[in-house]
């Protein structure tokens, strides 16, 4: 993402003093917790979710400090689900290093993303505003529903496109989605709360479709994981599932087996059939779609440079390379 820098730049202080809201609430008296929670969250990554709700709360002419906790809140819950992710898909490399599961073992990398789900409800409710924890507590129930129906589609070459979007939505799209409608409620913009919702659910949608394309063509280096991890274990995304359609019965034989195994004995050839068929056009395409939905959105909003940075966004999120 080119110019995130530049967009991150807008908010720096309440990117700042968010990052320290999360410094702080990582602290516990067991060595092991702090030890993997700061391991996992300075791995950094482009903290895009906690971005949203800065840049929404100040299009939005917000003025308090509650818009940092709820940024260091969604981010604990990202992190949990990645902790919780990882072991689910034995990834090993993550943001171009080691996961933690890889370096501290499962048991630990579960029970650590525990308690930063736990954490992000405690400091829900140092912010005593119902209305915020009803929001994140749907969400995390949502977001546990897509992890255990991506585990169903694992390994199911029957999966449709239909599943896989229903998969996105509550795994990625929704964590989004929530961090857009914040903005708006601590802004005490209720009338702007479905619009931004609808927004971070689109700009969630556009990201992981991008995800699952650069899964077969990124550079692993760039990317920070590796190639193919997908086709690993078995996950029928939708480049796979557009490819499993549209190739001959061979093409469409070896897909299904791949589907079925996993591994990546045959990815080269689940390359080409992929390139052969334009199923990577078609889900950045797809993609595509998702973003021009998220910028009519944005026309309720006020018009300002934090309103063009959402729409920046949202460009950003089919235009990256890791």
């Amino acid at each position: 993402m080119s110019d995130i820098k530049s967009i991150t730049a807008l908010v720096e202080d309440d990117f700042n003093a968010t990052n320290q809201v999360i410094l702080d609430q990582l602290k516990s008296d067991v060595v092991l917790v702090n030890q993997l929670g700061h391991y996992i969250v300075s791995a950094g990554g482009k903290r895009l979710r906690p971005l949203l709700v800065l840049i929404v709360a100040k299009a939005l002419g917000y003025c308090g400090n509650q818009h940092h906790i709820t940024a260091a809140i969604i981010e604990f819950i990202h992190t949990a689900t990645l902790l919780h992710d990882d072991v689910v898909d034995e990834s090993d490399r993550r943001r171009g290093r080691e996961t933690a599961n890889a370096l501290f073992g499962n048991a630990a990398s579960v029970l650590v993303g525990d308690f930063l789900y736990s954490r992000s409800f405690q400091m829900m409710v140092g912010m005593d505003k119902m209305q915020v924890m009803q929001i994140l507590a749907n969400t995390t129930n949502q977001i546990a529903e897509g992890e255990v129906l991506q585990l169903m589609n694992c390994n199911d070459p029957d999966a449709t496109e239909d599943s896989y979007f229903e998969v996105i939505k509550n795994k990625t799209a929704i964590l989004f989605a929530a961090a857009c409608r914040l903005g708006a409620i601590i802004s005490d913009r209720d009338d702007l709360a479905e619009p931004m919702h609808r927004f971070g659910l689109h700009l969630g949608l556009a990201f992981q479709l991008m995800d699952d394309a650069l899964d077969y063509f990124a550079d692993s280096e760039e990317l920070g994981k590796n190639v193919g991890d997908d086709l690993a274990e078995g996950k029928p995304t939708l480049p796979l599932i557009y490819a499993k359609q549209n190739s001959n019965a061979e093409g469409e034989k070896l897909i299904r087996k791949c589907i079925e195994n996993g591994g990546l004995e045959h990815l080269q050839e689940i390359q080409e059939l992929i390139r052969q068929t334009g199923a990577i056009d078609y889900t950045l395409s797809k993609a595509k779609e998702e973003v021009e939905k998220a910028r009519i959105e944005l026309k309720l909003m006020p018009e300002n440079p934090y309103t063009d940075a959402l729409a920046r966004l949202a460009e950003l999120a089919v235009e990256r390379k890791s």
